[in-house]
């Protein structure tokens, strides 16, 4: 009797054990029915006290996605421990019931790293990310080691945030843990740096990994297309096809993401023979994507119909549709979008019809989709009708159709139908007030301008880049510079739009040399200076007429290879002839491979500023044998230079050419001009007979400029005529006063003259006061040319 306690004790452990091991079974293989008839046997034999069978059978039901069996039998447990509380806990959190699972997780009396390492992948895999990276905090702060899948959801959490600074102490605690060339927690380091936008830290995170898969391939791929950096980009998708990485679907449709940002031209081939992947574009890709057996899988059927669309090969995204052996409203939506992203509004139109009549229901994408198509072709109306129709209007529609009022010239409408939003209580994002700011800058509404910042502020949008850029320019479009510097100062990563918006913004406001030196911090940053930079910064060169700012930066330009673009260039011609250089404008002019009106226009202007009329008129005559088509900035220009240069007969024929044969209607430009030109050579009978048919009598300029001709030929009565229109048009400027009086001193009608000025002074006018400048020499730019 004494030796059958313990025959019976070892009799129940191994039965205890026994049906532990038949459990295990049953859990790796989902077993749900063998598993209930063990929860009967372990019932009936009243094993279900043992706390580890009872954990087993609770981490069963999980494992089987049966929630309540597995709640009832918790529920039952005569004694938990931290396994009990960790199995219910992962099963919450399976079935992605957070609140119940979040309501256990705080009534635990004990959590180990499992618990929290549940809670906080749950949250980031619902979407709850910055929930989770509070609870990571907790976690610390307890005291406890964060394990791989710790950091490895902490890091994608702060991926999705953007959150750059706890990302990077976070990678630093993988590195200090040793866990950073960990395959999960290094391409999670490497998916948060290129979400933030740090592309460099990615790819060195990318080759701190010892063996990197298609995760990782992928995933730097896709910040290097964000970057723009579409060469690295494809020469990834080389290496990783070189190092035998396997080539899924998701690295596919990647790779097409990369062609649909960088265009498909013919960047070279595949080699047949060794397979390897010298430069892809998006057709040849194409044809791997058949060669691999991936033709019907329908996420990559429409990545390629959204690379063709994005390029705008339409009839290879027919083809590549008529194709498709199964499509979805998105593929639909794609073409929708294509045609419309070329202005075929009547074939998106067509598109859509289709779609409805095969049995698919236009979803909120088709309708934007057809919206944008519509603002493409400048047809807002119907945009607005479509806009009005739909059944639930989501933000993207909101900001679509801001865009399109925007990007049309409707900045009223633009910022009304921001107003509209908000009474209906419609939360903006970055993109709604990005686009707001735009048409507050153009209209000048300070006031709407700072209100968009002050909900930009909560959010912490201000700090964003792309939002930082519209703020700097609307400031600066209002004259609140001492705004735009302190939006600029507070930018987290100021990129080459935030350098041209306050470059352009500061020489709007006639702050020429301000914006140079912000250019030239600029180039010290490291930035890289576009097309619209050099373009900008050579405008402000020419405004101060500085040759010794403006040689560097074309030297810059040369360095840079963008002596061929027709901006630059144009900019280049400007800056020379407004230095006085007009050799080298000239030079520059004649090497240029392609001009528009613009570069015409600037030389013209350039041998107008500095008295060469003959030069002007022989450019303009070049201008129209090219086939240029001349504007009316053209025409003052060569007009200028006749009247400047005593070019009375050409001036005239091309004034009377303009409406003739170009179709321009003279404005009081042109009219200043060639009254000028008539009354510098003293001919006011033909100037008089201009006067009297121009529609433009109430333009005061028109009138200075005879009134200052009456005064060089001592014509009294016609300059009485002008004087008397510049009264009547404005009592307090100076110049009609000015001009008459030394006129009349000039002739020695010092009574009149003294009249002039007793006038001036009942009237409270006062003379506007001249002035000039030195130019100093700038040592740093000096170095930098």
């Amino acid at each position: 009797m004494r030796n059958s306690a313990p025959r019976m004790l070892a009799r129940t452990t191994t039965a205890t054990a026994y049906v532990a091991d038949l459990l295990e079974n049953c859990i790796n293989n989902k077993a749900h029915i063998a598993g209930k008839i063990l929860h009967a046997h372990i019932l009936r034999i009243g094993a279900f006290a043992d706390t580890f069978l009872a954990n087993r059978l609770v981490e069963l039901y999980s494992k089987c996605g049966q929630l309540v069996s597995a709640r009832l039998v918790f529920d039952r447990m005569p004694q938990r421990n931290i396994y009990s509380c960790n199995a219910m806990l992962s099963c919450y959190c399976k079935e992605n019931q957070l609140e119940d699972a979040h309501e256990l997780f705080v009534r635990m009396l004990e959590r180990n790293s499992v618990s929290w390492n549940t809670m906080i992948s749950a949250l980031v895999r619902n979407g709850y990310e910055r929930r989770s990276l509070e609870l990571y905090q907790m976690m610390r702060l307890g005291g406890f080691e964060p394990t791989r899948f710790t950091l490895a959801s902490v890091l994608s959490a702060c991926g999705g945030l953007g959150e750059r600074m706890c990302g990077k102490e976070c990678h630093g605690v993988a590195i200090k843990l040793g866990l950073d060339t960990n395959v999960y927690v290094g391409n999670a380091s490497l998916g948060m740096y290129a979400k933030c936008g740090m592309v460099g830290d990615a790819v060195k995170a990318f080759w701190d990994l010892t063996e990197p898969n298609e995760i990782s391939f992928t995933a730097l791929m896709g910040g290097l297309v964000e970057a723009d950096r579409i060469e690295e980009a494809f020469d990834m998708f080389k290496l990783m096809h070189r190092n035998g990485i396997r080539i899924d679907s998701v690295s596919l449709s990647s790779v097409l993401g990369v062609c649909a940002k960088g265009g498909s031209g013919d960047f070279g081939a595949i080699s047949d023979d060794d397979c390897e992947l010298h430069i892809v574009p998006g057709k040849q890709i194409h044809g791997l994507t058949v060669k691999l057996g991936f033709e019907n899988n329908l996420h990559l059927s429409n990545s390629l119909l959204d690379m063709y669309a994005k390029n705008g090969d339409m009839d290879s995204a027919e083809m590549a549709f008529a194709n498709l052996s199964e499509v979805s409203v998105v593929s639909w939506n794609i073409m929708i979008g294509g045609y419309g992203q070329k202005d075929k509004k009547e074939k998106a139109m067509q598109y859509m019809e289709w779609m409805q009549s095969s049995g698919f229901e236009p979803d909120d994408v088709t309708h934007i989709n057809m919206l944008v198509a519509c603002i493409k072709c400048g047809d807002v109306k119907t945009a607005r009708m479509i806009f009005d129709r739909l059944e639930h209007q989501s933000l993207s529609s909101w900001n679509a159709l801001l865009s399109g009022y925007t990007q049309n010239g409707y900045h009223r409408e633009t910022v009304n139908l921001f107003g509209e939003m908000q009474f209906q209580n419609v939360q903006p994002d970055r993109t709604t007030l990005a686009i707001l700011l735009s048409s507050c800058a153009a209209l000048g509404h300070l006031e709407t301008g700072r209100q968009a910042h002050a909900r930009l502020i909560k959010p912490g949008f201000h700090t964003d880049t792309y939002v930082g850029s519209g703020l700097i320019g609307m400031y600066l479009k209002c004259g609140r510079v001492a705004g735009a510097k302190h939006v600029f100062n507070g930018v987290h990563l100021l990129d080459t739009v935030c350098w041209n918006s306050m470059i352009a913004g500061l020489s709007f406001n006639s702050m020429d040399g301000e914006a140079f030196s912000i250019f030239i911090e600029m180039l010290r940053k490291g930035t890289l200076p576009t097309e619209f930079s050099y373009a900008t910064v050579l405008s402000c060169c020419a405004k101060l007429s500085s040759l010794s700012q403006g040689k560097p930066v074309h030297g810059l330009i040369v360095k840079d290879g963008y002596t061929d673009d027709v901006f630059v260039g144009s900019a280049l011609v400007d800056m020379y002839s407004k230095c006085g250089n007009i050799c080298e404008a000239r030079q520059f002019f004649n090497l240029m491979p392609f001009k528009n009106t613009v570069t015409w226009n600037e030389m013209l202007h350039g041998y107008a500023q500095n008295g060469c009329g003959d030069e002007a008129v022989c450019v303009y005559r070049q201008m129209i044998q090219s086939g240029a088509r001349p504007d009316d900035i053209t025409f003052v220009a060569v007009l200028t230079a006749c009247s400047h240069s005593g070019l009375v007969d050409p001036g005239i024929t091309i004034f009377n050419s303009m409406q003739k044969k170009h179709g321009v209607a003279p404005l009081p430009d042109h009219y200043t001009c060639i009254i000028d030109s008539l009354g510098r050579a003293g001919r006011f009978n033909e100037l008089e007979s201009i006067i009297n048919k121009m529609p433009y009598k109430d333009d005061p300029v028109v009138w200075e400029v005879l009134l200052s001709s009456c005064r060089v030929h001592s014509n009294v009565s016609l300059a009485r005529r002008a004087a008397d229109e510049l009264f009547r048009l404005d009592q307090k400027n100076s110049a009609p006063y000015v001009l008459l009086a030394n006129m009349y001193a000039s002739l020695g009608r010092w009574d009149d003259a003294n009249d002039v000025r007793s006038v001036m002074i009942e009237q409270q006018v006062l003379k506007d006061p001249g002035f000039s400048w030195v130019e100093q020499e700038k040592s740093d730019v000096r170095r930098l040319g």
